[in-house]
């Protein structure tokens, strides 16, 4: 029998995890020994209003099943709201360990309708929430050489979605930001990964009903993957992966061989243009300077 990976004693931040995937995230980390912290605001999906029962049902839950967490009401959206959460990790339990980045609103809207409230709310919530929730645990996991970080995209930011400028844009960055912590965090044994989950939630229950798919990519197969993007024994960091319904598989922005012209000119580059947008032989660089390594390559070789 394959032994089961455990956490026992390790202590993670849950956002968003009143319902949805956040839930299913707190429930498997519990059932298999870590401690933790329920965080949720209770608002609707476009993040009016609020519940505070919605964190403290996910912790009975927890404890009916004999794990341990504690509830957490403070909204991501502001740095005080972040510091907060963390400062429930530490006052439950003197550390924290893992965070995990799962809050988020929809506010979509065709661009040309978009306000600049509801560009800002979204941001506010997916990308700054993150940057609120992780900085200020971020100094504990440093000191303490070990840490493990989840950000959680979406294909809407990698791959884009008509009514989404805003909510696109807030998942995009957070690929940015997982691979620029991955960088920072690697000497201090702290890894960050991101995920691009497909499944049945409140925020995506028309679209899935809408492609046929309802009932049967529920937010429970998305946990597994960041289970165990969380544990100790996980090597993996600064990656995407998309999951849902059963399936895990990476997600990799890579770079072809390009076109090269030291006379170039957008005439030169009009007549190579399939030399330009070839796809094969590509590399997948792991930083800015593994991007600049192979750009230099491929120029040195063409001239």
């Amino acid at each position: 029998m394959t032994e089961q990976l455990g956490f026992d004693g390790r202590v993670a931040i849950v956002t968003g995890g009143g319902g949805g995937l956040g839930r299913e995230h707190a429930l498997m980390l519990a059932s298999r020994g870590a401690l933790v912290v329920v965080n949720d605001l209770g608002g609707a999906v476009d993040g009016t209003g609020s519940d505070k029962g919605a964190a403290e049902r996910v912790v009975d839950e927890i404890k009916r099943a004999g794990g341990e967490a504690v509830a957490d009401t403070n909204s991501v959206a502001t740095a005080e709201g972040g510091a907060a959460i963390v400062q429930t990790a530490l006052d439950a339990y003197e550390h924290v360990d893992i965070v995990i980045n799962n809050a988020g609103i929809l506010r979509d809207k065709a661009f040309h309708n978009m306000t600049p409230e509801q560009f800002e709310s979204v941001l506010d919530v997916h990308l700054r929430g993150a940057f609120h929730v992780t900085q200020p645990a971020w100094p504990h996991l440093r000191k303490q050489n070990y840490g493990r970080v989840v950000l959680t995209s979406s294909a809407a930011g990698v791959f884009g979605n008509f009514g989404q400028v805003n909510y696109g844009a807030a998942k995009m960055a957070l690929v940015g930001f997982a691979n620029a912590l991955a960088i920072e965090g690697v000497r201090y044994n702290i890894l960050a990964n991101a995920i691009t989950p497909v499944a049945e939630t409140r925020m995506t229950e028309d679209l899935i009903a809408g492609g046929g798919l309802a009932g049967k990519i529920g937010s429970e197969y998305v946990a597994p993957l960041v289970t165990y993007l969380c544990h100790e024994s996980c090597e993996a960091t600064g990656r995407v992966f998309t999951v849902g319904g059963g399936r895990v598989a990476e997600v990799f922005i890579a770079e072809g061989p390009g076109f090269v012209d030291v006379d170039l000119s957008p005439e030169s580059i009009r007549d190579h243009w399939d030399e330009v947008v070839d796809q094969d032989g590509y590399t997948v660089p792991r930083n800015a300077n593994d991007e600049l390594r192979f750009f230099l390559k491929q120029l040195g070789s063409r001239l």
